[in-house]
């Protein structure tokens, strides 16, 4: 299975019915594609809309009606929309559930850094509206690859780069192994399916315990 779509798939396990959640850019819009059977909840865009529906037709697309990344999306019957200040200010005061956020680096302390890196002494893009969706949502998850492409690990000790939000996480997804955040270390849930605790070891800078029920994903 390719490594994104196994992060995508065992993300949308942690939704529940009845939830409120946001998907950031990237491998967490995928985890709408394979919510649970009976699971039925609103999905929350940051441009403003509550009620985001599945992805239109080229031919039924509106260029009025996007997600925050501009990709064209539907309107679930009840949806609402509303201005950007009025979303940002929503996504601070604490109605919505879990948000699912892409992260370049978290750490045991449950600390996120996604949205700059330092490209010719700059640091770029920008934060957009991670930074309220940390502060402000019940549950955040983070899902990332496990290394970058030298096999440095991206579960840190400490984050390297600035932090989008500082013990927001409370649960990590990689295409490696699932980890809950603990009191300043993590506790390895689930192995990727062909991925043994070695493997894990060898790949995870940060400090972990082992649960006691820890078991291969369930996909």
């Amino acid at each position: 299975m390719d490594p994104r779509e196994l992060i995508a798939r065992r993300a949308a396990k942690e939704l529940k019915d009845g939830q409120l959640v946001n998907l950031g850019f990237g491998m967490p819009t995928q985890a709408s594609n394979y919510l649970p059977e009976g699971v039925h909840l609103m999905f929350h865009g940051e441009n403003g809309v509550i009620g985001v529906g599945p992805r239109p037709t080229a031919a039924n697309a509106q260029a009025d009606i996007t997600n925050a990344g501009t990709e064209p999306v539907t309107l679930v019957p009840g949806a609402a929309i509303m201005d950007l200040a009025t979303s940002l200010g929503a996504m601070r005061s604490g109605i919505l559930d879990v948000t699912i956020l892409g992260a370049l680096e978290v750490d045991q302390y449950g600390n996120i850094a996604n949205w700059a890196a330092k490209r010719e002494g700059k640091w770029w893009p920008g934060m957009g509206g991670a930074m309220e969706l940390c502060y402000g949502t019940e549950k955040c998850i983070a899902t990332l690859m496990h290394a970058d492409k030298k096999g440095n690990s991206k579960i840190m000790k400490k984050c390297s780069l600035p932090l989008t939000g500082k013990g927001c996480v409370k649960t990590i997804v990689t295409d490696k192994a699932v980890f809950d955040v603990g009191e300043g270390h993590l506790i390895l849930k689930e192995y990727a399916p062909g991925v043994t605790l070695e493997e894990i070891e060898r790949l995870t800078d940060a400090e972990f315990v082992v649960a006691d029920d820890f078991h291969e994903m369930e996909l």
